[in-house]
């Protein structure tokens, strides 16, 4: 079954760039350089890596990116729109499912481009995703940032951004359903493609708080060393609060 962000982005296309959350790019990738510490030519991977718009601002800035998304259209778009001369690479993936085994310094996973659409059509019974013993998960994000804890040496660094459940239920437009016992915000919404054509639009996000990301962390294997609240575009290293959509977690593989 196909994942409901599929649809998504198949009509987005391009016009995903348009989106002002997609215009801090470069503030988002310097901010987090320096946070994560990245020597020259660190390789790094970007999970649900969209059109590119990160790895490709890592690449110029001469480090080895791997991008993988589930959406074949934002691959595409990827490849495109890639650096000339830049090392970057990118392949269609399942975030739920990553093979890759300690080979990166660093992972990072923004914007939601993975982590936190585990919920909805698509995605093993609507989030009730289960272990490969057929045990139900808690969170059925979790098999992402397990991959993410495998695709991590050992001391690797890991960044990432999920959406603040405070920020969501204090904030609740008139289009969004909150799932309180999943933590799950359903979206009605209309997406534009590059010719402005609309259409309708179900988006199910899972959103989280400091503790529970910590925790999840924790279960992968990672030890947490930060949880910050965020804005696209205005990165910081900022206390958690309930006033910034989004939570970025940075966290480091052990062992």
């Amino acid at each position: 079954m196909r994942h409901w962000f599929e649809d998504v982005a198949d009509h987005l296309g391009a016009a995903y760039l348009r989106y002002s959350f997609t215009r801090g790019t470069d503030q988002e990738v310097a901010f987090l350089a320096g946070a994560l510490g990245l020597a020259p030519g660190a390789r790094v991977l970007d999970v649900g890596c969209g059109p590119g718009r990160h790895a490709h601002a890592l690449g110029r800035l001469g480090y080895e990116v791997v991008g993988v998304d589930i959406s074949e259209r934002f691959v595409a778009l990827a490849r495109e729109g890639a650096p000339p001369g830049a090392a970057v690479t990118f392949e269609r993936a399942d975030a739920r499912v990553l093979t890759f085994d300690a080979e990166f310094d660093a992972v990072i996973s923004l914007c939601q481009g993975a982590f936190g659409l585990a919920g909805g059509p698509g995605t093993d019974g609507g989030g009730r995703a289960e272990t490969a013993g057929g045990a139900r998960r808690l969170d059925p994000d979790r098999a992402v940032l397990d991959g993410i804890a495998r695709a991590l040496r050992p001391g690797g660094r890991l960044a990432l951004s999920a959406f603040s459940a405070y920020f969501q239920v204090r904030f609740l437009g008139e289009a969004d359903s909150f799932d309180a016992e999943r933590g799950v915000n359903h979206e009605h919404t209309a997406v534009r493609d590059e010719a402005g054509v609309e259409a309708p639009a179900d988006l199910w996000t899972t959103c989280f708080t400091p503790r529970e990301l910590r925790l999840l962390a924790e279960a992968a294997g990672l030890r947490p060393d930060h949880v910050w609240s965020v804005t696209p575009g205005d990165y910081a290293a900022r206390p958690p609060d309930i006033d910034h959509p989004e939570f970025l977690l940075l966290a480091t593989r052990v062992s």
